[in-house]
């Protein structure tokens, strides 16, 4: 098969893979799956996006169309966010209270940051360091925070001691994963570096811009270490 197409082939499963979470995950809301616990699904489920990079052939441009589910939510996100309704599967899913705008926020600077790392940084280490933290460790604190999450403390918005624990946690684990499967490069003592202070970054972030400082910070590291 010709590079291009072939290129166009991943990028074309890679989008479907998206939406085909986004999907299965409207299902189970309508089946009464927790609508938060749903959103931090497909959460980490797009920030592993970047594992279709194994497939894509480098050699030609074309391997930048591994943006296409960023690129193509983030057109969605911005039209779903001023005239979706309640019952639109991204709302459901994607969103905290059913609140469409709220697509306009956390949701949309996440496919930002994906384009971001799938063309300025491509198959670099720190992007997926990144992706690794931002998806997992970010996806799943939350959920643990909420359910075991007994000591408190707010600088912004409300956290605990055991939702930040699990950022840095599955973050770490999660980055772990995304490189093994890569087959790239491990450094621990980077990644380590980059778990400390982003759990620190997450703490103080404002609502929904955690998704915004937490890559800045890791690619601030990667260049200034």
């Amino acid at each position: 098969m010709n590079t291009h197409l072939f290129n166009i082939f991943i990028a074309v499963l890679s989008l479907v893979y998206v939406f085909g979470v986004v999907s299965v995950m409207d299902k189970f809301v309508k089946k009464g799956f927790p609508q938060d616990i749903s959103r931090k699904i497909v959460h980490i489920a797009a920030g592993s996006w970047l594992v279709f990079w194994l497939f894509f052939d480098n050699s030609v441009w074309t391997k930048y169309l591994n943006i296409l589910p960023g690129f193509v939510w983030l057109v969605l996100l911005i039209i779903k966010g001023f005239w979706a309704d309640e019952n639109d599967e991204a709302v459901k899913t994607m969103t905290r209270t059913g609140d469409r705008k709220e697509l306009l926020k956390g949701p949309l600077y996440f496919t930002v940051v994906m384009c971001i790392m799938g063309t300025f940084f491509y198959r670099q280490e720190i992007a997926v360091i990144s992706m690794g933290i931002l998806g997992w460790g970010d996806g799943l604190a939350p959920v643990i925070g909420k359910k075991y999450g007994t000591i408190k403390y707010k600088v912004f918005v409300e956290k605990s001691l055991q939702g930040s624990l699990s950022f840095f946690i599955f973050g770490f684990l999660g980055v772990l994963i995304l490189l093994f499967v890569l087959q790239m490069k491990i450094d621990l003592s980077l990644i380590l570096f980059c778990c400390v202070i982003t759990t620190f970054v997450e703490a103080i972030s404002p609502k929904d811009l955690d998704n915004i400082f937490i890559p800045i910070v890791c690619i601030l590291i990667y260049f200034v270490r």
